[in-house]
């Protein structure tokens, strides 16, 4: 059996105890294990700090992204290797495992994309500059300087590539050192990539290191110039707030937690529509892509009171097309969820949400998977729920089923009872409004904005080349308020502002922009 290693200190450490096991989910067997234990953290942190730090810093913006070029296409010559691991850890189907290490590889090299115009500069300028006093000789400019810590990510278990690598890239273009401690659970792929880039010998010694296992005292040494950025429950990210030295020295922390997304469909939408066939394509991906096991999925479907019917028939009739079982069984098209307390979470989850909704699809419970024997394997069938009262139901808009899970709500086709009950759930990473009636889509906007991170629009016009609700496109802000975190991460070059200090850099012109050069933030 496979143990996993973690990467401090520039070299591989393997521990001999405190194991926790890697299963596969499609039938519950063990595949690796993991431990931290023997690793001595503040070596490790400091080994990333004052050798990974000023090495990253040292470097051109320019050049920081031509390792991350170098990064994305050595994962990506692994790629079927890399696959074939998620399929065996993660119990992802073949298009999905694509979906996590395709959107690795592309943020990744999106990032290095921004840094190509860099030239000699070594750090981002917010601006091109303003005149301060009676004339231009007196010049003011905002510059992005790199922290000199250590950014700590903790990422989830979903994305076990994409996850670690849109943190990382944005970490290291701004000249940051990154430890990286993915969810155990589904570590495997995570451990392979960092592999990966070790043994192509791409990054300075230092720059990024691996924890496979518990954090250890890792967080208790965080302080002002480090970075904290987390995925996951809304509880770990209230721990994580807690911590007295985060607290006290002001540590900078990005936290994506949980997020109960909303898809609405908007009046006067026709059957025959391009928007309806958008609105239905994109809810239904987002029940059964990764198994309903993203942050970004719907889990709250509103429609119009008339359209109810008509929306519950045709999600019915294309969620009944799904084969749940084992990937590796060709007509499979959703896998099993990613561990056992992950679908005992989704079982006792979908008993407290019918408290409040009706079952109008699937059984909320376990069932066989195709191509797994009977018992074997962590399956659930997509659940859709129909809540008959949605505005007098707080549950419905207060516990995420991390699943293929989602709950139909009627509104009386209003932005303003549309956008009432987007805000129930206190702050969503993406909130989705299908409709081509501008009048709707200003007055939703203005009223739902301020609860949610990313505002997808699906309409005719979009509607050929939209990527679907649920991508996180690195050019776009991800994060979003309450709830989902309060955080914000990718937006293109303002994903690096996290890692940085912004200073108001003040004096001649000649001066303040040499020393800025023209690597602007857009």
């Amino acid at each position: 059996m496979k143990t996993l290693k973690s990467l401090v200190q520039g070299r591989w450490h393997e521990a001999d105890s405190g194991f926790a096991n890697l299963v596969n989910p499609s039938n519950g067997e063990t595949v690796a294990r993991a431990s931290s234990a023997g690793i001595d953290f503040p070596a490790a942190y400091a080994f990333a700090r004052d050798t990974g730090g000023p090495a990253l810093r040292a470097l051109t913006v320019a050049r920081r992204g031509e390792l991350l070029k170098e990064v994305s296409r050595a994962i990506h010559q692994h790629r079927d290797e890399l696959i074939a691991l998620s399929l065996l850890n993660s119990g992802a189907t073949r298009k999905d495992a694509k979906f996590d290490l395709d959107g690795a590889t592309g943020t990744l090299a999106y990032y290095a994309s921004l840094a190509r115009d860099g030239g000699d500069a070594r750090f981002v300028s917010l601006d091109g500059g303003m005149q301060l006093g009676r004339t231009a000789r007196f010049w003011g400019r905002h510059l992005l300087v790199p922290r000199q810590g250590v950014a700590v990510h903790i990422n989830a278990f979903n994305f076990p590539a994409w996850g670690f690598a849109e943190k990382a890239a944005q970490a290291i273009l701004a000249g940051m050192p990154v430890i990286t401690k993915p969810a155990t659970s589904t570590a495997l792929v995570t451990e392979r990539c960092i592999e990966i880039i070790h043994e192509a010998g791409i990054l300075p010694q230092g720059a990024m290191s691996l924890i496979c296992g518990s954090t250890g005292d890792l967080l208790s040494l965080l302080g002002g110039q480090d970075v904290l950025a987390f995925t996951g429950s809304a509880d770990t990210a209230l721990k994580l707030r807690s911590y007295p030295n985060l607290l006290s020295s002001n540590t900078r922390a990005n936290l994506e937690a949980d997020s109960l997304n909303a898809a609405v469909l908007g009046p006067g939408v026709s059957d025959d529509s391009d928007t309806w066939d958008l609105f239905l394509a994109d809810v239904f991906r987002e029940m059964t892509q990764k198994t309903g096991q993203k942050c970004t999925a719907v889990r709250r479907i509103m429609v119009p009171s008339d359209r109810l019917a008509s929306v519950r028939e045709a999600l019915c009739d294309r969620l009944s097309g799904i084969v749940v079982g084992n990937p590796a069984d060709s007509s499979v098209n959703m896998g099993p969820l990613s561990t056992a307390d992950q679908l005992q979470d989704a079982v006792n989850g979908i008993a407290l949400l019918r408290e409040s909704a009706e079952l109008v699809f699937g059984t909320g419970e376990r069932c066989d998977g195709v191509g797994a024997e009977p018992g074997t394997g962590f399956y659930m069938a997509p659940v859709l729920l129909e809540a008959g009262d949605p505005a007098g139901s707080p549950t419905l808009h207060q516990h995420e089923v991390f699943g293929p899970v989602a709950t139909l709500m009627p509104y009386d086709g209003s932005p303003a009872e549309a956008s009432r009950l987007v805000a129930m759930a206190g702050g969503t990473l993406v909130t989705s409004l299908y409709c081509d009636d501008q009048e709707f889509v200003e007055s939703f906007t203005a009223e739902t904005g301020a609860f949610t991170g990313r505002l997808y629009l699906g309409s005719k016009k979009m509607a050929d080349q939209a990527p679907g609700s649920g991508v996180a496109l690195p050019q776009s802000l991800h994060g979003g308020p309450g709830r989902a975190g309060g955080g914000e991460e990718l937006g293109g070059l303002r994903g690096i502002a996290l890692y940085s200090q912004p200073v108001a850099v003040q004096g001649s012109r000649p001066m303040v922009d040499k020393l800025c050069g023209e690597f602007h933030s857009r």
